[in-house]
């Protein structure tokens, strides 16, 4: 992208106008975030980003999702409600640079349209640090990382895993992967003149006392700003209750941090589709957000001649239904999402992530259309109609159990997956095989026969 002539961005130059960065600017402005970036790169032990409460104000929820049109579009029909909205942003509900093409594009329209607003980025910290130089160019002024260790040893307690450079890594050696590029990143935006703020989720008994730490040491790196943020235990998350710390822990920990760094103190910890005063969402820019996401462009509507027929997509990609991120472990009909590979030459590599079509009439042929540049669907289990509906759309099912990035990488390579076939017992399958189980799931015999028996 060209560089755009956008207004001053430094720390001082906005003072007063960005409501997460100055207290008395809260009260006074309006944000409003943008969910156009749902997949993530790392999981958080703290995380669960598949349940959505509308009473529930935490980062990585959202009721819907935005493309980059829709979510410019969305900014103008916001400000024309909202004339106090002053800052944009993008913070999830995955991670802004797990897919940065959404997130830049997003930023440029948006830019393009109102070179007035401030923007602003949130992330793990993990792929910022070569996006800097855009980020300055598009204008953008604050960016928020989120570091919750500087210790590996204790990283390991907080992140399951951390996909990077095509690999999964766990334990120390993610957390040291991670910290290690987040101190690239926050070099990186420093040295590009943007303003930093660096949020830290407080867990009882896991990094509580090293809070400090991470505040020193992410001051020496240039940080302007820090935001520790208590435990928000989220449903399904391995931290509990028990781990957020009281009102007495979270004032010590503040106290201690703020000795060695400015600290922010009225986080409302926002959703990723938050809109409207900090802390106080306005409902009109939640009915304008959710119309947004399901209007149809004028332009696909008012066709004034007949369109040719689209080329027919390259299936050069294949989706796994996965829970965790690590192996393929969800059936087909319980699915909440897919994720995306492709093949970079040296492996499998994740090139996104797809919320799954809701259940209801239609959704094996939505299913159809989502994952059109997929050859194959990698899941656990699936039932013959809807693996013969997906086949007719040019996606074989395959069912199989085992790591994910050793499937993913068979299944681009066109490598039988015969090891890893799942063993799932069916009633009768086109073999003349039979089982105790249930006669819609993939048969365990030899052939790999889909069963011709049950419902």
């Amino acid at each position: 992208m060209a560089p755009l002539s956008a207004p001053e961005r430094s720390c001082g130059s906005t003072a007063g106008t960005h409501p997460c960065f100055d207290d008395a600017a809260r009260h006074r402005y309006a944000r409003l975030h943008l969910p156009v970036a749902p997949a993530c790169n790392v999981q958080c032990n703290f995380c669960n980003r598949k349940y959505d409460c509308a009473n529930e104000s935490r980062p990585g929820v959202t009721s819907v999702l935005l493309d980059p049109q829709q979510a410019a579009d969305y900014v103008d029909a916001a400000l024309r409600h909202q004339p106090r909205l002053s800052v944009v942003g993008i913070a999830g509900p995955g991670d802004p640079f797990a897919e940065p093409k959404v997130t830049l594009d997003t930023l440029h329209l948006v830019r393009l349209r109102h070179p007035e607003l401030l923007l602003c980025v949130a992330s793990n910290g993990l792929a910022i640090a070569e996006h800097a130089p855009e980020l300055a160019k598009l204008g953008v002024g604050h960016v928020t990382v989120t570091v919750n260790a500087v210790d590996p040893l204790i990283g390991a307690r907080i992140y399951s895993w951390v996909r990077h450079e095509g690999r999964v890594l766990k334990g120390t050696d993610g957390a040291a992967a991670l910290w290690e590029r987040q101190q690239e990143g926050i070099r990186a935006l420093k040295s590009v003149g943007l303003t930093v703020k660096v949020n830290t989720v407080i867990v009882r008994g896991v990094n509580d006392r090293h809070v400090p730490e991470i505040a020193r040491t992410v001051r020496a790196l240039g940080a302007d700003l820090m935001n520790p943020i208590p435990l928000y235990p989220a449903d399904g998350a391995v931290f509990t209750a028990e781990q957020a710390p009281d009102a007495r822990e979270l004032l010590r920990v503040k106290v201690e941090a703020g000795e060695h760094i400015p600290l922010m103190t009225h986080c409302a910890r926002c959703r990723a589709d938050a809109a409207g005063l900090l802390g106080k969402d306005d409902p009109v820019l939640a009915q304008i957000l959710a119309q947004s996401a399901s209007r149809v462009p004028a332009e696909l509507v008012e066709i004034p001649v007949p369109a040719a027929p689209p080329l027919p997509l390259p299936r050069s990609r294949v989706a796994v239904a996965s829970s965790d991120g690590l192996s393929v472990n969800e059936g087909l009909g319980k699915a909440s999402r897919f994720l995306i590979f492709d093949l970079d030459g040296t492996g499998a590599r994740l090139a996104g992530e797809r919320p799954a079509p809701p259940k209801g009439e239609g959704r094996w042929t939505a299913i159809g259309e989502l994952l059109s540049d997929c050859s194959a669907l990698l899941v656990s289990e699936a039932g013959l109609r809807p693996a013969g509906l997906l086949a007719e759309s040019g996606i074989k099912i395959e069912v199989v159990r085992g790591n994910l990035d050793e499937l993913a990488h068979a299944a681009l390579q066109g490598v039988s997956l015969e090891a890893w076939r799942a063993v799932s017992a069916c009633a009768t399958c086109s073999q003349g095989n039979k089982g105790p189980g249930a006669g819609n799931k993939a048969c365990a015999c030899s052939s790999g026969a889909p069963c011709s028996g049950g419902s």
